[in-house]
Order: structure tokens, then sequence, then C-alpha cells
């Protein structure tokens, strides 16, 4: 019980075999906040936030939150109103199904798939530039819709990607933000209390940072609310 009550106050960014998960937590101490790795889904229960990760294959990740039975601590993460950010590949596991390298079923947090960009270089919709898959490398978000977890990110702000699949929300109302890469895609989502980023936070600099000190301060006024100030 003490193992678990470790857990109360700190961000858990889940272990479920796929992800850089060492720069994820130390930027999360940069900002102030407390993180820990783990898989255990007793620490998922008792965490106050949780980060799910993600570098590699969709159906592989199911696989493994599957085995490790992290889905259920998940929901109930969720159900609980508690803080939940999924970066990159843990972004698209928030939706109900992706089509890379045949079709899987996600958490089915959002209404949505996943798509993989087209097999034809596609070309910039603003320079008409040939652009290369996997997208790698710095390209902007444009700001469609104001959330706590991108206040101070300015419209435009370059962030770091890496990817090959890209979500296609059904709701358009959970677009937080877009970026153009022969196609305007949703690169930030987000509703109530679970978000979503298709880019790097941890390796996007002085944004990436300020959107996840935003993250941490979503713990913080939970604490604030509990304690009545």
């Amino acid at each position: 019980m003490a193992k678990v009550n470790h857990f109360r106050k700190m961000i858990v960014i889940v272990n479920y075999g796929m992800g850089n998960l060492r720069s994820v937590q130390k930027a999360i101490e940069r900002v102030g906040g407390q993180a820990m790795i783990s898989a255990v889904p007793e620490a998922l229960d008792a965490a106050r936030g949780v980060i799910l990760p993600g570098v590699g294959a969709f159906g592989e990740a199911m696989e493994n939150l599957r085995a490790r039975r992290l889905i259920a601590p998940l929901w109930r993460q969720i159900e609980a109103g508690k803080p939940l950010l999924g970066i990159c590949l843990g972004m698209q596991l928030l939706f109900e199904e992706s089509e890379e390298i045949g079709h899987h079923r996600g958490l089915g947090v959002f209404a949505g798939r996943v798509v993989r960009f087209s097999d034809r270089p596609p070309r910039s919709l603003e320079t008409s530039e040939v652009l290369r898959v996997p997208h790698v490398g710095w390209n902007q978000i444009r700001l469609r819709r104001a959330s706590p977890l991108l206040a101070g990110v300015p419209d435009g702000s370059y962030v770091y990607f890496v990817h090959s699949y890209y979500v296609v929300p059904a709701d358009e109302s959970i677009v937080l933000t877009t970026t153009d890469y022969g196609v305007e895609y949703a690169s930030t989502v987000g509703r109530e209390n679970v978000f979503g980023v298709q880019f790097h936070p941890e390796k996007s600099q002085e944004v990436g940072l300020r959107l996840l000190k935003n993250f941490v301060n979503m713990m913080r006024s939970d604490d604030d609310s509990v304690s009545g100030h």
C-alpha cells in the first residue's frame, strides 16, 4: 500500500514497452512536475494524472496494453476526470481504429480513425514542396480552439514530429490544432480531461515545455479544488 500511495501526487507515464519514457519524465520534471514511469495498474489508479506515450506500431501497442492489464485502469482514470495526455502513438491509441498494418481497434475514447499519409509523395498545401513520409522534423501548429493545454502557446509555433499516420476525428469539435503536411490534419485534440498531441512536446523545446507545464498545472488545479483553495 505504501508503494501505491507514493503515486498519489504523481503523473504516471505508462510503460507498455513502446516509447521514449525517460525523456518525457525528464521534461515533466524540468517544468516542476513529479513523474514516475510504471506498468503497474494500481499505480495508474492512484496517479494524479497519466501520460500515454508511444513510438511504434498501433496493433502491437494495443496488444501490450492488454497484456499488461492497463486498458481498464486507463478508462478508470478518464472516467474519474483525471487529466490524461497521449503523445504521438499514444494520441492515436485514443481513437476507435487504425489502418496501420491491417485493421486494429483502439481505446475508443474519441470517435475516429488513424490513417496513413498518401503513398505518393504529398505536397505542402502552402509551398507545393514535395514531402517525404514519414513526417520527420519541425512543423507548425495552427490553433483552432482555445484549451488550457495550449495556454501561452502562440499560433504558428513549431514543434517536432515523427510519424507516418495521423488521426481523422469524427467530431471536429475536439480538434485544438492542425498541421499542414500535404493534408491539413489534427495535430492536437482534446475534450474535458483527455488530450492528445501528434508531435513530441518533450523534443519541442520551449513550446513543448510550455504545453507540458500546462498539463502539470492541471494537476495543481485539482489539488486546489480538493483543498478548497
